[in-house]
């Protein structure tokens, strides 16, 4: 099947250069300029914050002015803006506050990114193009991860802000040719969608088509107070503990690599295979869900998601010259074919769970909880490591991966006996 004829999608691949490349070097960066694993942290939780606010107002201008390029061009130029700032600055106090901006900004293109999608083909080709989607979005940041292990291997890092600066600005010229005029659907039609609705989960995570009230986190209040309403409870805390368990060791990685000498060039090029794994991944992980079905899919995808925790953590020695760097390679590939499985059939699990007329309710909520996971991931992984180490983050990670683990047996059990307590 040929691709549609929207030269827009191109701006995917610029854009995740930009993005993915920024989110790897910053906490180079910040090490290089004599931070740690605590200034890591915090500045991964404020970008985090960030996102997820983004996330809300860009989602409540598009459905107050139902605009697209401006936001687009908005993003890929603060963006721009801020690689060049980052480019020119020694400080790491400065970098506290260009990533949150960053963060807020950049977010922006997702939800145009999604409803482009949707408006381009008929909606029996939804799943099609989200797919070819994906694949590009990959592309560009297997493309960034390339640009990053050869230009560190022989320079330092302050370059690749000029590459990311310049990527964001071709991204800029892109998205000039996404047409003007109206949304011809609704943002709220993402939520209404299993594709858009899978999409936007395993690509952006926050994905607020209303902002949650207190009265909507309800069934997750009465766990607290001893009783389950309903079983969508339980799959909120197994969510929570997913992000935050994996948001320690995301957080955690990159200084944990330097702590071991890997050089700048090993770090990027542990994310390039760990990327090219992903996106092989990509076209592996539908197929093994249709044939174990989606509950056992999500079920199994948290043994190598709690492997790739587990390696470093209790590895730890092993970690040096070549061994070390084997051992690097496949804890982060493990880590990605887990979640590439998990975020796919976890997605349609809950696609299924929602009443006809809440998705907005319930996606609000799930980002939410997303979010919550996220920033204290990050908070907790900066202070747990300055105390008591690296061994104890990962195996910290991988108990509470394994509680995640456990909540979700429970939710599977509750809604195949269709109990309400």
């Amino acid at each position: 099947m040929q691709l549609p004829h929207k030269r827009w999608i191109w701006y995917l691949v610029p854009s995740q250069v930009t993005a993915q490349g920024l989110s790897t070097v910053i906490p180079l960066y910040v090490i290089f300029l004599g931070g740690g694993i605590g200034e890591v942290a915090i500045i991964t939780a404020l970008q985090n914050g960030a996102v997820a606010i983004g996330s809300i107002f860009w989602g409540k201008v598009i459905d107050r002015f139902h605009t697209r390029r401006p936001i687009l061009l908005l993003s890929f130029f603060v963006a721009l803006l801020c690689s060049l700032g980052m480019y020119f600055t020694n400080s790491i106090i400065v970098l506290y506050g260009i990533a949150p901006i960053l963060g807020f900004f950049m977010v922006g293109k997702n939800p145009v990114t999604q409803l482009l999608v949707m408006e381009s083909v008929q909606k029996n080709l939804w799943s099609w193009l989200f797919a070819r989607t994906s694949i590009i979005s990959t592309f560009g940041m297997v493309v960034a991860m390339i640009i990053g292990t050869v230009g560190s291997f022989y320079f330092d890092l302050r370059p690749y802000f000029l590459i990311c600066a310049a990527s964001g600005g071709i991204a800029m010229v892109l998205s000039t040719t996404v047409k003007g005029g109206g949304f011809h659907l609704e943002r709220s039609s993402i939520a209404h969608s299993l594709h858009g609705l899978q999409y936007a989960i395993s690509q952006y995570h926050f994905v607020f088509q209303k902002i949650p009230e207190l009265y909507d986190f309800k069934h997750i209040i009465t766990i607290f107070k001893g009783k389950i309403s309903n079983e969508i409870g339980i799959f909120y805390f197994a969510i929570f503990f997913f992000y935050l368990g994996s948001t320690m060791y995301f957080t955690a990685w990159t200084p944990f690599l330097k702590s071991h000498d890997f050089s700048n060039s090993g770090v990027f090029l542990n994310y390039l295979i760990q990327t090219a794994t992903m996106l092989g991944v990509f076209f592996i992980a539908p197929k093994v869900i249709a044939k174990i079905g989606e509950e056992r899919a999500t079920i199994t995808a948290y043994i190598p998601r709690v492997l790739a925790v587990v390696i470093p953590g209790v590895l730890v020695p092993l970690m040096v010259g070549t061994m070390g760097f084997v051992l690097a390679i496949v804890s982060s590939c493990l880590m990605v074919i887990g979640f590439s499985i998990f975020s796919t059939s976890s997605s349609v699990i809950f696609f299924k769970s929602i009443p006809q007329g809440f998705e907005g309710k319930y996606l609000g909520v799930n980002s939410a909880i997303t979010g919550i996971g996220v920033f204290v991931g990050s908070l907790v992984t900066g202070e747990l490591t300055k105390f008591f180490g690296y061994t104890t983050l990962f195996l910290s990670s991988s108990t509470i991966l394994v509680c995640s683990l456990i909540l979700f047996q429970i939710y599977f059990r509750y809604k195949l006996s269709n109990k309400i307590v």
